[in-house]
């Protein structure tokens, strides 16, 4: 069986196509993120997930729920999400959709772990110093984790930079037992 990310992507690709050439990106970045927030309603799941429903009902359900919100070709899309019965992959079709979205603005998204709080300075700092390592703009989100130690960890697409001194103590554990 192939894996959800991978029969996703195909749908996620199409929506991206369709949005960059409407010139609609931040749209369809809407429309997807509350699609995905519906499609992963445990209500909701149960109602598609639900064999007494048709296809069409399972849609008018659907679109109803999602109301104005999605505009005439996100009614489309989700249309054949559901006759495809690939509308529970939304939430991995709006995170590729994402992804293509942020390599099209020239943006990468860094998880910053710190064992204390960072200031706005620091950030700022450490934001301008990733800018020039990947080249290119970098949002970044903060979350605290008092068992690093010190320092931080920074994650930015697959690649990981380990400063925190639990790292530190890890490698050298490492290094020790060789």
């Amino acid at each position: 069986m192939a894996e959800p990310v991978t029969v996703a992507r195909p749908y996620a690709e199409a929506a991206f196509q369709i949005a960059r050439d409407a010139g609609s990106l931040p749209q369809w970045g809407s429309m997807l993120k509350l699609a995905s927030e519906v499609a992963a309603d445990a209500r909701m799941r149960s109602a598609l997930d639900n064999p007494k429903l048709s296809a069409p009902e399972k849609e008018s359900l659907f679109l109803s729920v999602c109301g104005e919100a999605l505009n005439a070709e996100g009614r489309k899309f989700i249309r054949v999400l559901v006759a495809a019965d690939r509308i529970g992959l939304l939430p991995q079709i709006r995170s590729l959709f994402e992804q293509s979205k942020d390599t099209a603005d020239g943006v990468a998204r860094a998880q910053i772990t710190s064992a204390f709080p960072v200031s706005d300075t620091e950030l700022s700092a450490m934001k301008s110093a990733l800018e020039k390592r990947f080249g290119k703009r970098i949002e970044a989100t903060v979350k605290v984790d008092p068992e690093l130690i010190g320092g931080a960890t920074i994650v930015v697409g697959d690649s990981v930079i380990d400063g925190s001194i639990r790292g530190e103590l890890a490698s050298m554990a490492t290094q020790l037992r060789t």
